[in-house]
């Protein structure tokens, strides 16, 4: 279980401790495991023949690329792809207390640019403005997290002013419908196309004037709260609601304290498997696209059959919606969908109602992995107003994408701990410890690559470590981390 803001304090301390004690007790042949890589890499050197190839081509067109947010999984694949196919690539990240992301390790790189941190918009924009002139960026391809999607948009705007760079970014005001959930529903609501049950919240009684009307003895509908921003504090909390009665509700409501500042959106909950999907929309149309099965904290990556229903439900669910966008939208668009069937007359129908989008690169883009070539034409294709009929799908191999160090510590290191204790049996730790094997054997980390081993080696024995060393010295607390993203959650 993980732990919050009341856990002991000592709890807090081994749980960041023991993480970096892990860090160093394998960095010795973790670091032997990535000098093999490199020298193994230079006998089975495919790739720098490969780009030599594509730049002696007479069509070919060598392009600067400018790919922010490389310290995370979807940023660097996206600039490794790039390099890959012959092109010049800079990188630009936050850096936060001088900590280099593993990005800076990456040959796929030719520079890479400390971002500022978020003191305001105008620094940031005008530090990407500088990038951009200095560097000769022909396409900026934004990757950044969550906390920075309007500002980017900001900068998207500046630069098609200002400078000949095309960008992978949507403007201020597409951004913004799409990232405020309350927005990003209504908006697809009018279209015609199928939402759950939403009420915007920004005070107890705009909540409890819905909820008076549900039974939670006789109606099978119920809600839960969901803030409209981004807050560590309530993203698990899947409270069904109303409670037991009408006292608790209220005094539950209350205690996230919605406002309008602080505004929550009251949801139907949904049962059933979660999804979620990455597309590229280059002038309103979808270039690339794929779906997985999604979690809370999703960090396994499966790519679904395009030939099932529920991944061309989702296809076509997107298309319709980018197309309502119209000819001037480009960026990257990502839906969390709830699925389940429900029966109309004799009939199961396939039911798709998305929860939120995400305005943003998703780490999905790793299931690209085998057609990266096919994903840089559909994203060059901002440049050069080439269109495709089909979009580029990523292909549903038996091969997944996982993290080792997350999968370490929670199929094997954790689930023994738990036995230790009598929270668990020993086939459910060997059933952790089967899948830790699988994946190990069959399936590939999501940063690692055996011709650029460096940046996951700094990954998990400096980037990780230095972080954790920060966050004690600070007294800043954490129940989970996303290695995929480098994220930490926070504890309230």
């Amino acid at each position: 279980m993980p732990l919050n803001a009341s856990s002991p304090l000592h709890l807090h301390l081994l749980q960041s401790s023991a993480l970096i004690a892990l860090c160093v007790i394998s960095a010795p042949f973790c670091t032997l495991f990535a000098i093999f890589s490199s020298i193994v890499s230079r006998y089975i050197d495919t790739q720098t023949r490969q780009i030599q190839e594509r730049r002696a081509s007479y069509s070919f067109r060598s392009r600067t690329v400018l790919v922010t947010g490389v310290g995370m999984s979807k940023g660097l694949t996206i600039a490794r792809s790039f390099y890959l196919s012959g092109h010049r690539v800079i990188g630009a990240d936050f850096e936060h207390y001088g900590i280099p992301v593993c990005a800076r390790l990456s040959k796929s790189l030719s520079k890479l640019y400390r971002l500022p941190n978020y003191t305001s918009a105008e620094t940031y924009t005008q530090r990407i403005l500088e990038i951009v002139k200095v560097e000769k960026v022909d396409l900026w391809i934004s990757c950044s997290g969550i906390h920075s999607a309007i500002e980017d948009a900001e900068a998207a705007e500046r630069l098609e002013r200002e400078t000949n760079c095309k960008v992978v970014q949507f403007d201020v005001e597409t951004t913004k419908v799409l990232h405020e959930k309350d927005l990003f529903l209504e908006s697809t609501r009018k279209i015609g196309l199928s939402v759950p049950d939403t009420h915007s919240v920004t005070s107890t009684e705009d909540a409890m004037k819905v909820l008076r009307l549900v039974d939670p003895s006789t109606n099978k509908m119920r809600y839960i709260m969901k803030s409209v921003g981004i807050e560590d504090s309530i993203r698990t909390d899947m409270r069904l609601l109303p409670l037991q009665s009408k006292a608790s509700t209220s005094d539950y409501i209350s205690s996230l304290r919605p406002s309008a500042k602080r505004p929550f959106v009251l949801q139907e909950f949904m049962g059933g498997q979660e999804y979620c999907t990455h597309a590229l929309l280059v002038r309103g149309r979808v270039r690339t696209f794929t779906a997985c099965p999604s979690s809370d904290l999703l960090m396994h990556y499966q790519a679904l059959s395009p030939d099932s229903e529920l991944f061309m439900g989702m296809l076509k669910y997107t298309e319709r919606y980018a197309q309502n966008m119209g000819e001037n939208t480009t960026g990257h668009f990502s839906l969390d969908f709830f699925a389940d069937e429900v029966e109309i007359g004799e009939k199961k129908v396939l039911k798709l109602r998305p929860i939120e989008c995400n305005p943003r690169a998703h780490t999905a883009v790793v299931l690209f992995g085998d057609q990266r070539e096919e994903m840089v034409e559909a994203y060059l294709s901002v440049l050069d107003g080439s269109d495709s009929e089909k979009p580029v799908i990523a292909k549903p191999l038996s091969l997944g994408n996982y993290w080792i160090a997350h999968d370490l510590a929670t199929r094997c290191i954790i689930p023994f701990l738990e036995l230790l204790v009598f929270r668990t049996n020993s086939s459910a730790v060997l059933s952790k410890l089967k899948e830790f094997r699988e994946h190990l054997t069959y399936w590939k980390d999501g940063t690692y690559e055996v011709w650029d081993p460096w940046p996951t080696w700094w990954l998990y024995f400096g980037y990780w470590p230095l972080w954790l060393l920060v966050r004690i010295s600070i007294g800043r607390w954490w129940s989970r981390c996303n290695v995929s993203t480098s994220r930490f959650y926070e504890c309230y």
